[in-house]
């Protein structure tokens, strides 16, 4: 059976831009055009009431969500053995776009989490959507042909505001709870190398050698804040778990921050 929670995020103002950014400053890498804009994480959460299986739910009646939303999809998959990785159970689900507008996805996993069942057979994972443009948006776990989520996504009824792109941030955590923006606009190899907007010092100034800092970045529709945890090695830094799996829809994103963090 699958669950999905919904938080919904005020959207925030875009300006058009040709580069990912860093705190909304322009960054050239991988050859992206995306969107700037400015947004803090934290995400209020509103749980939906299951009403059955989604095959079930997806046969009957489509849920709804807005543009510039986000919910979490959460299943239990049987791959008939061995459970794989949450990175391998990934590539095993098929993303369904059908937009209003003909062309383009209408949504994207931000980030997938998970374990396997306390008996070993069978997946637990958590996938965080985010509604990009309207239309119908469909997740289909392969090797059975069940659909595990299907949601028709309207327009958002925040007029001041419509989806026009993406961009990223990146902010760290102090230690205290305090977050530092990361500003890269001097075109920085490595984040270390990045200046802290609030301090104007480098952020290898403030991440001292072997500490551990929660790293947020922001790539979104939602603007919802996908965190990992990374320690400081030298010249680079190391993620201290291998989950989540970061944004799997936009491999050249999760390839330039894994070149900034030097994982």
């Amino acid at each position: 059976m699958a669950k999905t929670s919904r938080p919904k995020t005020p959207a925030g103002s875009r300006n058009h831009s040709a580069a990912i950014v860093i705190a909304a400053v322009a960054l050239i890498a991988v050859g992206l055009a995306v969107y700037a804009f400015n947004r803090k994480p934290g995400l209020p959460v509103v749980k939906d009431t299951p009403t059955g299986s989604n095959a079930v739910l997806a046969a009957k009646s489509l849920t709804t969500a807005e543009v510039n939303t986000a919910l979490m999809v959460t299943v239990e998959l049987d791959f008939g053995g061995p459970p794989p990785t949450i990175a391998e159970a990934i590539q095993q689900i098929e993303r369904r776009h059908q937009p209003d507008g003909g062309t383009g996805r209408v949504f994207a996993i931000l980030d997938a989490y998970g374990e396997p069942t306390p008996d070993g057979k069978k997946l637990h994972m958590s996938m965080h959507v985010s509604m990009e443009r309207p239309g119908v948006g469909s997740l289909v776990f392969k090797r059975t042909g069940e659909t595990l989520w299907s949601s028709k996504i309207i327009p958002t009824t925040n007029t001041t505001s419509t989806f026009a792109g993406n961009a990223l941030t990146i902010l760290l955590d102090d230690g205290s709870g305090r977050l530092l923006t990361i500003d890269g606009s001097r075109n920085p190899s490595s984040i270390l190398e990045a200046g802290v907007k609030e301090l104007g010092v480098p952020v290898g100034d403030v991440w001292k050698e072997g500490a551990e800092h929660e790293v947020t970045f922001l790539y979104s529709a939602c603007g919802c804040p996908v965190k990992v945890k990374c320690r400081r090695a030298g010249d680079r830094t190391v993620r201290t778990k291998d989950l989540p799996v970061i944004f799997p829809d936009d491999p050249a994103v999760a390839v330039l921050i894994a070149q900034l963090m030097r994982w």
